[in-house]
């Protein structure tokens, strides 16, 4: 499928998966739901950027990072620290000790605005620092761990205490932070009015749109020979860099274009709630986004989107009843999958599905069947034997 043209692309099976998802998200979500809840809606898809992260960095590469919420969380706290400052004109704040400064600050006698938040006053340094600031640190931590060829479960289990170390940090330090109840408040971005009906719908459909433009970077990057080595160094490492490659380059670039995906999906996020605290960074956070991902298939983009969404309905479902049973049917979830179904939802698609579907447009085990690891099967068999 790579030398197809995109008309032949969007007619084949993958493609067609993709427009299933564009379908849904576009046209059906927004026509069935009513405000509220498409924004609800929307909430859960900033989700599904850590999972297309998650799918490239675990599925593909075999690289289990339980710190995700980290990086969703810089990227979420960026964009809170520019609106919060465009709420805090000298006007808005003229009650306080000391205006122009967000409120948060001037409880704690904190008298000027912290060095590290005056770049935040420009929306374009904003953005770039959304992308920037989680990769930063995923490069950080990557050429720490992988040039000393830390992985597996321990990899996991550091990645999981820098979620909690950050999660501390953030709540002692509640004078340039917001402490426990984080950057809340949060009104205007560049003086529109973000807490509308129709701004929430505007910001739903923007955050399809960069759900879309992450899917299809993900899916260039893992159809690309470089993509092939991910998988071959998922499977045998050691032969990997017996043939004269750096694993642990590789390793370091999908683990920061991961953080890049849950960067943008933080912010994303910030925009449609209106807040961001540490809640969204910490431990339990971060292994929910796992969840999302196992559930969904980690061999498959679209799944990791699915598993998302379907997650996070059932979580708000269930919650709603049963809030005090909710952790515990996570739990039993993510047990349920690793055990009963592995491959999550694109396994079983693709092993009781898929051949219905063989059948009824009689199409054979070739042809488009080759790519469906980059559609919701996952077609990991294929991928298994590359």
């Amino acid at each position: 499928m790579k030398n197809s043209s995109p008309v032949k692309w969007l007619v084949s099976r993958e493609g067609l998966y993709y427009l299933a998802l564009a379908v849904l998200l576009v046209l059906v979500l927004p026509a069935l739901l009513d405000s509220f809840r498409l924004n609800m809606v929307g909430k859960y898809l900033t989700y599904a950027f850590v999972a297309v992260g998650l799918v490239m960095c675990w599925g593909k590469a075999g690289i289990l990072s339980l710190g995700q919420g980290v990086f969703f969380g810089l990227g979420g706290y960026c964009m809170a620290m520019f609106l919060k400052l465009e709420a805090s004109t000298p006007e808005a704040t003229a009650q306080q000790s000391t205006p122009g400064i967000p409120d948060f600050m001037d409880w704690n006698q904190v008298t000027e605005l912290p060095w590290f938040w005056e770049p935040f006053h420009s929306f374009s340094f904003t953005l770039l620092a959304v992308i920037a600031v989680p990769m930063i640190l995923a490069f950080i931590i990557g050429v720490a761990m992988f040039k000393r060829r830390v992985g597996g479960v321990y990899f996991a289990i550091i990645t999981q205490a820098i979620a909690s170390i950050l999660t501390i940090l953030i709540i002692g330090q509640q004078g340039y932070t917001g402490g426990v109840n984080g950057i809340t408040d949060l009104q205007t971005l560049l003086g529109w009015n973000i807490r509308t009906d129709e701004a929430k719908t505007t910001l739903y459909f923007v955050c399809v749109a960069m759900l879309f433009l992450c899917l299809f970077v993900a899916r260039y990057v893992q159809n690309s020979k470089f993509g092939r080595i991910l998988v071959a160094m998922r499977d045998q490492e050691n032969r990997v860099r017996f043939s004269g490659y750096d694993v642990a380059s590789f390793k370091v670039f999908i683990f920061c274009l991961a953080a890049a995906f849950a960067g943008i999906g933080g912010a994303l996020f910030t925009l449609q709630v209106g807040f961001m605290s540490p809640s969204f960074v910490g431990i339990v956070p971060s292994i929910e986004m796992v969840v999302f991902c196992a559930l969904g298939g980690r061999y498959s983009l679209l799944g990791g989107v699915y598993g998302a969404l379907l997650v996070n309905a059932a979580k708000s479902g269930f919650s709603e009843s049963f809030p005090e049973l909710w952790p515990y049917a996570m739990g039993a979830l993510f047990i349920g999958v690793v055990l009963a179904f592995p491959n999550g939802l694109a396994g079983l698609y693709q092993r009781y599905v898929m051949p219905l579907e063989d059948r009824l447009f009689k199409r054979g085990k070739s042809g488009d069947a080759g790519n469906d690891d980059a559609a919701l099967s996952g077609s990991l068999g294929a991928e298994k034997s590359s």
